[in-house]
């Protein structure tokens, strides 16, 4: 009972932010206005426009969740915290950016190698061991 619940309570968050995203496409920012997809078109990502989230391929950083945070007073305005390791509580939450250029596509940040570690660590004042903590995933090189 406890599994479905939380399963169907991820599924909800996911299919309200595809709602919300929508509302945004044809309404609120009113960049698609006369937008027609079908379930399937959906799922290919057919319309303008994109939201990708922290800890995806396309942006495989999970420490912007701590400005999103911030910037948009999450915690305070919507209940919604991260913890230590920046993952949402509630479980069945998301978060994400809106980008509506007709030419922003998904893609996936492939491996990066220790200068680019070094680089983003600088720009983010991060010191480097934490910077690689957190793009594990995507280091081109050992440890």
């Amino acid at each position: 009972g406890k599994i479905m619940a939380q399963a169907l309570g991820d599924r909800l968050a996911e299919a309200f932010a595809e709602k919300l995203h929508r509302e945004v496409r044809t309404t609120e920012w009113g960049y698609s206005p006369n937008e027609e997809m079908t379930p399937e078109d959906m799922l290919k990502v057919s319309y303008q426009g994109i939201r990708p989230a922290p800890g995806y391929p396309s942006q495989p950083d999970h420490t912007e969740k701590a400005t999103m945070w911030q910037l948009l007073q999450a915690t305070d305005l919507a209940s919604i915290e991260l913890t230590e390791s920046l993952a949402m509580l509630p479980a069945a939450s998301v978060s994400g950016m809106y980008f509506a250029n007709p030419e922003s596509k998904y893609f996936a940040v492939g491996k990066i190698q220790k200068d680019q570690v070094v680089d983003y660590a600088a720009r983010k004042s991060m010191d480097i061991d934490t910077a690689e903590r957190w793009l594990a995933p995507i280091l081109g090189y050992d440890r």
